[in-house]
């Protein structure tokens, strides 16, 4: 047996040994899934039904189109000529008709904007490649659209469509954005922070960013359907993104499933966007990004406020994330809440954090009844990230934890979560969180869970009722930071250490009612008040 065969041998036989241990040491009832049982490559026809989701959710039924098909093949267009004009003609004509499939065939065809209409497919063949144009004139003129949260008149997505119904764009075809020297990824994506780039009294019409005579441009998203219903999006592949791949704004019933994304080297190159969406389904989709994979949004400041609609009801299942800044990432623009969101049997493998929760002190809203199990992580920088507070570059004084500040309508609440039945095979950190010392994070619950990680937890700031539970966790360093906890308890977790021992650090006055019970600790008192360093023993 060759060495590289012996190392792969001896990787599968600690892999199954690590799955065995999690199902005798927790209370994991279903194996967790592998690299090779998720993500595009895997997804079968079939859309079975949601059957354990902790609310209610639709059943999910591909949309219908007449019999109608047009190729566009067929209309004399050739390889030299910009398909867009053609493209959107026919798929007017169809959907006048009442409906029908519109064939992009194999071949590499340059594109402007698309514009789909109500009851149209647009099939993107397999061998089909549509690179998109690099100029900003061939996104215009502006479109109503959504900029990280705040709604505007921009350039309209590569794929376009407002408040249409029975829509879809599918095939095994390629979506590219423009090359990477294209004269609209020179452009700044605005000057700032969004929040502060526009007036939020300032009418929508008025609202314009098209990059014109001196005005800002956002550069466009790839695949953006907005107040739309009855959405699918499939089987398709999108390669080097200008900034978000694909994002349905306002919408309701939405299916998104083996799609693929490569935007690793785009800044902002974010795999699927959910904003604002209700009753929505992810399964079985491959995601390599630039920047988060899985991302719910729900609204920035006061214009996310000021239109109020949630991100709710969304399954994320069977999935691949692989770079990225995030696996599943919640936020940051929450201003509707992010509720009811549900992710199960998802492998992230190379992403910074795994899940990953982000608002800040301007962004109000937040998230509440958030729900994650069977979930497999490898080689990830933090196994989960709550970082409400953000970075000063971008979010000044507000950045700074205290002092802490008085509570208004833009304090987000991040609440109402559950997380378990997990592996993390190796990560470097085990768990950061930084909240927001006005209103804590709090209800959350981890459990049933085996983790292998260089560092345990380098921060729980301001946190309000967190357990974990029923875990084993092996770890190189052994230090636990606590600022401003209150109610936290590990329950049944057994800590691993080389130094047979776990040292607590507790900071901050409002921390208190740190408990220690039912796992592997050598201590009299097993919980703890005040401020205090602690070395405890492990048995």
């Amino acid at each position: 047996m060759t060495n590289k065969k012996m190392m792969r041998f001896f990787f599968l036989a600690l892999l199954s040994l690590s799955t065995t241990v999690l199902t005798q040491c927790t209370k994991i009832e279903r194996p967790l899934p592998l690299v090779d049982q998720v993500g595009a490559h895997v997804m079968p026809h079939h859309i079975e039904p949601i059957k354990d989701a902790p609310f209610e959710m639709p059943e999910f039924k591909r949309p219908e189109f007449p019999n109608l098909t047009v190729n566009i093949a067929d209309r004399g267009i050739t390889a030299d000529q910009s398909i867009s004009d053609l493209v959107n003609t026919v798929i007017e004509e169809v959907s006048e008709a009442g409906g029908g499939t519109v064939i992009i065939p194999a071949g590499e065809w340059s594109s402007k904007r698309i514009t789909l209409k109500s009851n149209v497919n647009l099939h993107i063949s397999e061998g089909a490649e549509i690179v998109f144009s690099g100029n900003a004139e061939d996104y215009l003129p502006a479109v109503f659209t959504r900029h990280e949260g705040i709604d505007i008149m921009g350039p309209a997505a590569f794929i376009y469509a407002n408040g249409e119904n029975n829509i879809a764009i599918t095939g095994q075809g390629t979506i590219w954005g423009p090359p990477m020297d294209a004269e609209i990824r020179q452009r700044p994506n605005g000057p700032s922070v969004v929040e502060n780039d526009i007036p939020v009294d300032l009418p929508i019409e008025q609202r314009i960013y098209d990059g014109m005579d001196g005005r800002t441009f956002y550069r466009p998203k790839s695949i953006s359907p907005i107040n739309c219903t009855n959405v699918l999006i499939e089987g398709i592949t999108l390669q080097r993104s200008a900034q978000w791949n694909v994002t349905p704004i306002y919408c309701e019933n939405v299916i998104i499933r083996g799609v693929t994304v490569h935007s690793v080297e785009v800044p902002s190159g974010d795999g699927i966007d959910i904003e604002s969406s209700r009753n929505v389904l992810i399964e079985y989709c491959t995601l390599n990004c630039g920047d988060d994979c899985f991302t719910l949004k729900a609204g920035r400041a006061d214009d996310g406020l000021r239109v109020g609609k949630p991100t709710e009801n969304v399954v994320i299942r069977h999935s691949l994330a692989l770079k990225g800044h995030g696996g599943i990432t919640m936020g940051s623009e929450t201003a509707g809440v992010i509720r009811n969101v549900y992710a199960h049997d998802c492998v992230f493998d190379g992403t910074r954090s795994g899940i990953r929760y982000k608002t800040r002190r301007n962004r109000g809203g937040g998230c509440d009844g958030n729900y994650f199990e069977r979930i497999r992580m490898i080689n990830v920088g933090k196994a989960f990230t709550w970082d409400l507070l953000g970075h000063p570059m971008y979010m000044g004084e507000l950045a700074a934890r205290k002092p802490a500040r008085e509570i208004n309508h833009l304090t987000p609440d991040v609440k109402n979560i559950h997380i378990k039945d997990f592996i993390v095979e190796s990560a470097n950190e085990f768990f950061t969180a930084n909240g927001i010392p006005e209103i804590p994070f709090s209800e959350v619950l981890i459990e049933n869970g085996l983790v292998y990680c260089k560092k345990l937890i380098t921060a729980l700031n301001d946190a309000n009722g967190f357990t974990l539970r029923n875990m084993v966790i092996h770890a190189e360093e052994n230090e636990i930071h606590v600022l401003d906890g209150q109610n936290i308890l590990f329950d049944d977790v057994r800590f691993k250490t080389p130094t047979d021992e776990v040292i607590l650090f507790v900071e901050g006055e409002d921390s208190k009612n740190i408990c220690f019970k039912n796992g592997n600790i050598k201590h009299d008192k097993t919980c703890f008040d005040g401020i205090s360093p602690l070395t405890i023993m492990l048995k």
